[in-house]
Order: C-alpha cells, then structure tokens, then sequence
C-alpha cells in the first residue's frame, strides 16, 4: 500500500517547541485522514532544528465510494418541498428518484445518492494546506509580504505518495506561494544543496549523507554515547543531565561533541554552580573526577558541524565565554560569603510575601514558632528547628540564587556550612523544600522534618485564609504538592503528630496578621480556655464563656470560628491528597473516606495502618460476610427509619430480646465493643479486626432466626436498635457506610 512523505523545511524552530510540534503535526495529519475514511496501518514523526516531518505507512490509493440513502418528502407534496428535495440529492427530475411505503406515513420519495470516493492525494492536498495554516506554535511569526503564520520562515514543503517499488508521485498543492515538491535540503553548512526525494527510507539516507540525522532520538544516543567516550579517554565521568540532552538534541542536526577546559581556581565555587553556569549560558555538560568525586575543570560541549581546525576554534569561543560567566559566579559566590546570611534578614521586612499575608518577615516569624512546636514531636532540639526556620530562607537574598533561582534551599546550606552553623541546620537549610514532587526524596533529619513540616503547613493554612484554594486544575500556588508534601513526611517516616489542632492554631496566627491582631494576646487567650473548650470543634456550645474570654483578650468569637473551618477544610483537604497518594500506590480511596469519617482521625500515619489492617480484613471471608450483613442490617433500618420519619438508635432493651439468636448477637456487639475500643485505644488494629469478625456468625443467625419487623411495634423496634447497635459497633474501626465494593 502507499506511503505518504511530509517535510515542512524552515528556518530553525525553538528546541523546546520541537517535540510537541512533531506529535502536533502526527496528530492533525492522521485524524484528518481517518475522518476522511483514510486508514493506515502507522505513522511516524520526525522533528530537526530545522524541519519538521511526518511519514504515514500503508493508506490506500484513494478512498472507498459512498452510497447513501435521502428521504424526501411524501408523494403528492407541495411543489417547493419537491424541489428542495431535488436541489439538495442532486437530481435532475423525479424519475431519478425511488417511491417507498410507510404503513403508518404513506407513500415518500427515496434518492439513492452515490459518491465516488476520490484519489488520496487529492485528499491530501486538500487536507495539509489547512493543517499548515491552522498550526498550533505557542509563538509565530509572518515575515515577507505573505500572510502565513509559522514559527520561523518557511522555505519548502516535500509532500511524495507512492507504494514501495514505484516512482511516489507529488502531492501538489501551495502554501502562501510556497509549492510541494520533492526537494529538501541538508545541513545549512556541511551540505546544503538541493536533494531530490522519494519516500521515507531515501529521504533518511540521503539527509543523512548530507549531514543531518532527522531521528531526535538517534541524535540523543549519539550525543550521550560520544560524551561518555570521549570523557573515559580522558579519565573523567559525564555528569548526565536529561534534560540538557533533550534541548542539545533540538540545537544540532549533525551533532559533534567536543571538549573544553576551564582554570581550576574556579574549582573553588560550589560544583552546583559551576554545573549551573556553565549549563545556562553554554548548553554544555559538565564533568566529574571519578578520583575526587567533584567536577573537573573540563566541560563538553556540541557542535553542529565538522570544523575544518577539529573544532579548535569553537571550542576557544566556548571557553571565553564560560570564563566570563564563571568569573561572574565567582563574584557572588564570594560575595554572598563576605556579607553572610544574618546581614540579609532585615531585609525580609520590606519584602512582601503575598498582599494579604504580610512581610516574609512575618511568614519567617510563623514559620519559627511552628517548627518550635512540631520539633518535639519529631524528635528535633526545639533550639535548633527555630534556628534553621530563622535561616532557612536566607539564601533568597543570595546573589547566587537571585542568578540561579534553583539553587535555592542548596546554597543555604552552603553558605551556613560556610558560617559554621550546626550540620542540622545546614541540611534543613537545603531539605525544607523538600519533596518537591512524587519523585523527590522527603527529608528524613528531625530538625528539616520540623522545618519542611512548618513551612509547607504555613503555606497551606496562609491561602486557605485568603480563600486561594486549588480549584480545578489551577493551582498557581503548588498547594496540593505542599499538602503531598507533608503526607509523605509524615508516612515516611512515621510520623505521629496530630494535625487538626496545629492546623487550627496556625490559622489563628494567620487571621491575626490579615486582621492586625496582636498575637501575643491571641495565643495567649486560647492557652486561657478550660481543656475542653480549647479542644472544642464548634463554637455554639460555649458561646457565651468564649465570648468573655476572647473580648478580654482583643480576640473575636468569629476568629476561632474562622479558624475552625479552616482546619475543618484543609483536614478534608488532606484526605483528598491523601487517597490519590493511596491509589497511585495500590490502595483503595474509599477505605480512606471510611476511616477519615470518624471523629478527630486527624493522625496520617495511624488512620493509614488503621486503613491497611481494614483492608486486609475485607479481603478475609470473614470481612466479605460480616460486610455483607452490615449492609443488609442498615438497608432495613433506612428503610424503616424512612417509613417512620424518624431514627432508631440503641441502646437495647434486654427485656424485649426474645430470640435466642438476637440475645446471642447483643451479647456478642456489646463485647465486640469492648475489645474494639480497648485494642484501639492500644494502637493495634489486628486485634481490632479479629474482635470484629467475631460478629460475622451472631450477624447472620440473627437474619436467618429472626423477624425484624415484628408485629409487636416494640419488639420491632428494640431490632432496629439492635441493628443501629451493630452500626455502632463497626463505628469503632472504621465508616462501613462509606466502603465500596
């Protein structure tokens, strides 16, 4: 069958638009082809610096004939009807058209309309042009007198049809006058004559013999291959960067790789820098001594050509610019080391962190006294968590980082090793960051965990505050990575810490800064309240005694009812991160709503051993069944709390229990409850489960024995209590409610 062969030949397109070009164009070409009942049997792209290509295998020569079947109007209708009918099937007259009958709507007019299918390069032809002109390039640009509108100019379109053994015919058609042919070019300098082509395979070969390799992914093994050749010849390791791999790939259509140096007193600036500077400006890889472990004073870089001097000349360029650059990063380098991190801090104060959040100095602040809080629970000293939090953001002020915003966190610790500060605060410096993505590493040290913790739980109570929440597939301030963040913490490294209350306070703290509260008078108000009205999730129930106190304090009822919610919905929040983080590992959401239905289940690492245990229990028979009996004992009670307009909750009445098997199952709920609650009070959810499934044989001789809805309106309702009591003993682990399956 044929193939079709398209080269849209320009000027060079931007590396980073290059990829998603080629799926673009892969895509357009072949939806147009199939929606125009052209199928194929493959397709593939191709995308240089300067030409974007698409080769579709097996489409046949032209497309099938359509026969269709127009129903026109019934026998005997007005005139005008007739005619528009005629007009639309393309017939001459009535006698080209066919009479069917209806049994229900008579007689009508029938045309058989057949339209031949036609040649697939006319097809094509009419397809590409519009594809050319519609392109999606995140930027264009039109150039001459013309009007199209492409990323660069471009100068020529190779379009060929034609089955294997033939000579392919031109697809021909004109693009803003530029007309299809068979003619591309080769590399702009090693060869750039005109070369007539034929279909995939030869134009391959013969751009290939020009000077340029049209397969990206080719050019990326020959670039990474070379790179590790030539810098084991000269006793070093690359250092391998994917993504410098893939912009190279984009920049070079004959990829040449040569090597570079640099004066080894710039060996002196940390090696992120220098891997940096030298990436950033230059594009090139850099180099490590396998002997030291840290970079050598080489770099590679990639060429587009084969210079005739073996590359001297390019490689002298490279080198004074890469001097210039790396002499500019030694500057900030010692510069930001002479002035020191304490120096900058003042400076935070006059730096806005968001307009409705304060000063990062005032974030900085929030950040201090949480990590001095969450440090004990993590096993941190609380003197060193408030002073890595002090310093942590520091290096924002940095010359370095204000050069290399990613460097931020790691030359933190850079310059606090370089003050001498403790290791611990050295490390949380560069970790508090930390995960910054599901590939990331999560800090493991006490004192970066409490830092991580503080700033990314700042970071979410602060715009929840402000009502800047996630919504839909915005979320411009990295909040649901923030919340991720903090559940791989806390997973990780099994963390107990309970979040509700923390999350409540800091929401107090934020409030006061948006509605400029003191908040020494604050805190101290709610360390004032007796324990059970600071535990307190509402506030109606003591509404009077936390009005006197917060008047006295300077601090509104409405703060701590704000608070509330915010804590209440960033707990939810959490619980929504919590089961895409499950699922993506295996497990299922809706054990996490079940257990998360339950009041103050606000500890992460818990509710997920909690979930695993009742997990594993479901899949047990035991599980299966006593599910199963759940379900039917609460279906019958909706549907008679339903009937009745009103809900039946236990406890029972022991004089009403008739029946040996509902005696025998009250007997087993209350002592299923006792073990439950005293196995979960230890932390030890498989006693817990095993306690439960005792339930499973009471639960089903009660169906099997017993007539719920008795005629005795009393006994009737001590059942439906009982059933409630059965409800309430599985409350004990978990929302049976909310499980699926």
């Amino acid at each position: 069958m044929p193939d079709l062969l398209i080269e849209l030949f320009s000027e060079e397109i931007p590396a980073r638009m290059q990829a998603q070009a080629a799926d673009g164009l892969k895509k357009l070409v072949t939806d147009a082809l199939v929606e125009r009942g052209l199928l194929y049997e493959g397709a593939k792209a191709f995308v240089t610096p300067r030409r974007l290509a698409l080769a579709v295998h097996g489409l046949p020569g032209r497309q099938a004939d359509q026969r269709e079947e127009k129903k026109g109007p019934r026998v005997g209708a007005p005139e005008g009807a007739i005619a528009g009918f005629l007009k639309s099937a393309g017939l001459a007259s009535l006698d080209q058209a066919s009479v069917q009958s209806d049994p229900k709507k008579g007689d009508f007019y029938v045309a058989v309309v057949e339209k031949p299918g036609r040649p697939t390069p006319e097809v094509i032809a009419d397809i590409i042009p519009a594809i050319i002109r519609g392109f999606p390039w995140p930027k264009s640009m039109r150039w001459g007198s013309g009007s199209l509108r492409w990323v660069r100019p471009l100068h020529s379109i190779v379009a060929t049809f034609g089955a294997e053994g033939d000579e392919p015919e031109v697809v021909r058609f004109e693009v803003d006058g530029i007309v299809s042919s068979n003619v591309t070019y080769g590399h702009r300098f090693l060869a750039p004559a005109p070369i007539t082509v034929k279909r995939l395979d030869d134009w391959m070969a013969k751009l290939e013999a020009a000077k340029v390799v049209v397969d990206r992914d080719r050019r990326k093994d020959i670039i990474l291959n070379d790179a590790k050749d030539l810098a084991l010849a000269n006793g070093l390791e690359l250092v391998e960067d994917e993504g410098l791999l893939d912009e190279v790939a984009g920049l070079v259509e004959w990829p040449v790789v040569l090597m570079g140096a640099f004066e080894e007193r710039f060996l002196d600036i940390p090696d992120e820098v220098i891997r940096a500077t030298i990436r950033a400006n230059q594009k090139c890889f850099v180099l490590k001594n396998p002997a030291t472990g840290r970079l050598a004073n080489r770099f590679l870089l990639i060429s587009n050509l084969v210079a005739s001097d073996g590359g001297a000349a390019i490689v002298a360029g490279n080198e004074r610019v890469i001097r210039a650059r790396l002499s500019d990063a030694k500057f900030f380098w010692d510069t930001d080391r002479v002035n020191g991190l304490e120096s900058r801090m003042p400076r935070f104060q006059s730096i806005t962190f968001h307009e409705k959040l304060g000063s990062q100095a005032e974030r900085i602040e929030r950040i201090r006294r949480l990590a001095v809080e969450i440090a004990p629970k993590v096993g941190a000293q609380p003197a060193l968590a408030e002073e890595a939090a002090l310093y942590a953001k520091a290096d924002l002020l940095t010359e370095v980082v204000g050069e290399f915003p990613e460097l931020q966190g790691l030359m933190g610790r850079y310059y606090a090793q370089d003050e001498n500060l403790p290791p611990e605060v050295a490390a949380a410096c560069e970790e508090h960051y930390k995960p910054q993505g599901p590939g990331d590493r999560v800090p493991t040290a006490p004192v970066s965990i409490a830092v991580a913790l503080a700033d990314k739980i700042d970071t979410l109570v602060g715009f929840w505050a402000i009502d800047e929440k996630p919504t839909g597939s915005k979320d411009p301030y990295a909040l649901r990575r923030a919340a991720l963040g903090v559940i791989r913490i806390v997973l990780e490294n099994g963390l107990r810490i309970r979040l509700w209350s923390i999350l409540r306070n800091r929401a107090i703290e934020v409030l006061q800064t948006i509605k400029q509260l003191p908040f020494e008078e604050a805190i101290d108000s709610i360390s004032a309240l007796p324990p059970d009205i600071r535990t307190l999730k509402g506030v109606q129930a003591a509404e009077d005694e936390l009005l006197f106190k917060f008047a006295s304090s300077g601090l509104r009822l409405t703060v701590f009812g704000e608070a509330v919610k915010i804590a209440d919905d960033l707990l939810s929040f959490f619980a929504d991160r919590l089961k895409v983080h499950l699922r993506e590992h295996g497990a299922r959401h809706d054990l996490v709503d079940a257990v998360f239905a339950l009041e103050g289940q606000d500890d992460l690492f818990l509710l997920v051993e909690r979930m695993t245990a009742l997990a594993r229990f479901l899949e047990t028979e035991d599980g299966k069944t006593l599910l199963a009996g759940y379900r039917r004992a609460v279906n019958i009670l909706r549907i008679e709390e339903k009937k009745d307009g009103r809900a039946f909750t236990g406890p029972t009445n022991a004089a009403l229990l008739k029946e040996p098997a509902e005696e025998r199952l009250a007997d087993a709920i209350e002592q299923v409850k006792r073990r439950v609650a005293t196995a979960v009070a230890a932390e030890d959810f498989e006693t817990a489960m095993t306690a439960l499934a005792d339930l499973r044989a009471p639960v089903d001789a009660f169906f099997d024995a017993v007539t719920v809805n008795d005629p005795d309106p009393a006994l009737r309702e001590n059942r439906l209590k009982l059933l409630d009591e059965i409800r309430a003993a599985t409350r004990g682990i978990a929302d049976f409610d909310r499980i699926g399956g």
